[in-house]
This record gives structure tokens, sequence and C-alpha cells, in this order.
């Protein structure tokens, strides 16, 4: 019997630097948005359904211009990510201007997700390969205390239009994740890759970093909620504090509670932080499309 697993997409942001909502662009040969590939990619490796993390303002747009694209195809379903949710035993939280983050987007999803599922974000082209790799992991190697993510190698994910923040992924001896280390201002000067505001320190081209893409057992959404009201009780003072699924992460493994197997993916990440990316993705999508790995269009 077919296993059911899930793939939840965190599209709730706006992209505040991108200037609009770019998870509705068509960049396609045949208007296409970026995560349309994403969700094709994983049909074809055997997701079940599909869970799209929205602001509940633009869902009817979300839905007529993607999510009825494939609903034949896949199970679709919608949740929402409020800016100022009710937060069971904190009875004054802070009020905010933006969500809380990666890892609260995640636990929105606890009550329409009961098996294994992968997390991606939506302005992410992450390649074909890597969604067969975590259909495998989902189905045949998840448990509650075995996770897994998706390591990029760090040239493979940079922008030619300006800086980038990346999370850089360390491993333990047996191959799992270790730590990850969130670094800012990533870019190219030359032929070297640099950090920070001086751009005075180097990261090596082939560091793993995380592209935010993890395998995660259904487990997950009890540790997000308890983690969840410990991180908002710690930054009452703190209404810009996002609640990262790093965080989470790295709670877990330090407490001994959870491995997370490092999945590993040499294909070529695309993705628009800038504007000016779209040029070069829309390119890639057209390649793609002459060479034959995607069809066109994608949806029959």
């Amino acid at each position: 019997m077919k296993k059911d697993i899930s793939l939840l997409v965190l599209a709730a942001g706006m992209g505040s630097r991108y200037g609009g909502l770019k998870q509705l662009d068509a960049l396609g040969p045949n208007g296409e948005t970026i995560l349309e590939y994403s969700i094709y990619d994983a049909v074809k490796a055997g997701f079940t359904k599909v869970v799209f993390v929205i602001r509940d303002h633009f869902e009817q747009d979300f839905r007529d211009k993607i999510g009825d694209r494939f609903a034949g195809d896949i199970e679709v379903v919608y949740v929402h990510q409020k800016v100022n949710p009710e937060i069971a035993g904190v009875p004054n939280p802070p009020v905010r201007e933006k969500p809380w983050g990666t890892s609260q987007a995640v636990l929105v999803a606890k009550d329409v997700i009961d098996e294994p599922f992968a997390v991606i974000n939506a302005d992410d082209y992450y390649g074909q390969q890597c969604f067969q790799v975590m259909g495998n992991f989902l189905r045949e190697e998840v448990t509650p205390e075995t996770f897994s993510m998706v390591g990029y190698t760090l040239v493979n994910t940079l922008s030619e239009k300006g800086h980038v923040n990346r999370g850089v992924c360390s491993t333990d001896e047996e191959g799992n994740l270790a730590a990850i280390r969130e670094i800012l201002k990533i870019h190219f000067e030359g032929d070297k890759i640099v950090f920070g505001d001086g751009g005075d320190q180097t990261l090596a081209k082939d560091a793993i970093v995380s592209m935010n893409f993890w395998g995660f057992h259904q487990s997950i959404f009890k540790e997000l909620e308890t983690g969840f009201k410990r991180f908002v009780e710690a930054n009452l003072d703190n209404p810009k504090a996002e609640y990262y699924i790093p965080i989470i992460i790295d709670e877990l493994i330090k407490s001994d509670k959870i491995k997370v197997k490092m999945l590993h993916s040499e294909d070529q990440w695309y993705g628009v932080t800038y504007k000016e990316d779209a040029v070069q993705v829309k390119q890639a999508f057209h390649r793609f499309a002459q060479e034959g790995r995607y069809p066109t269009p994608l949806w029959k």
C-alpha cells in the first residue's frame, strides 16, 4: 500500500526585499510559478498531499493563480499563519507586525498533517533529485527520533545580485546534522565567497548550507507547541523575535531527543531574493523545458 507523505509549503512571507508577493510571479514558459515546479517534482516523487501556509487575506488569489492548477494531481490544503495568534498559556503576548517565524508557520499545520512530511519555502527552486531523496526518506527511514535535512553546496545557492543569509551546517562523525550557524550578508567578491559588513571573512565554496528543506515525523508538532510557548514567554519584550526552524531543531539535537540525517543535493538552487534574480530564473526554467526536464505546460 502506498504510504502517505505530505509537503508543507511556507508561503506566508511577502518578500520585503523583492517588493511584492513573489510566490505568485509567473516565471515558467507558460506562466508557472517557482513553487509549481516544486509541487510537480513532489508529485513525481510520490507525495500525496500539499499543505500551503499562507496569510488569510490572499488565499483566494493564491487558489486562483496557483492551487487550482494542480488540484487534480494532489490533495491541496490551506492553513493560515496569523500575525497575532492566540497562544495557550500566554495571556498577553506582544503585538507584532510580522508572524512569529518558520517554526510557528509549521505549527499552524498540526491539525491537517498526521503523516511524515517535508517542509520547503515557496520561493525556492530545489531541483528534482532532492524530492526523490526526501520522499524515500519519509517513506522508509523517518521515525519520531529521526528527521532529515537536505544540504546544498553553498556556491550553488548564491545570488549574483546581492548578499544572502544562509545557515551553514556542521555534521557529527555519523554524518548527522550537529549545528547550523546563521551567516549574514554572504556574497561573491571576485572568485571568493565572503560575508559580513566588511567582507573580510571567507567561506568555502563547498560548505553545506540549509535551504529550509526538512523531513519530519508528525511527532514534531508536540515539540513545536511546547517550544513555541517557551519562546514567546522568553521574548515578551521583543516583538520582532522569530521562532525559526533551526531553533527547535538545535534544542532537540542538544537534548538528544532526535538525530537529523543530512541528505545531500548537488542540484543548482534557484530563487528570487532580489527582483533582478527573476531574469536568471526565467532563463533556467525555459532551458529546463527545452531539455525535456519538465513538460510544457506543467499541468494538463
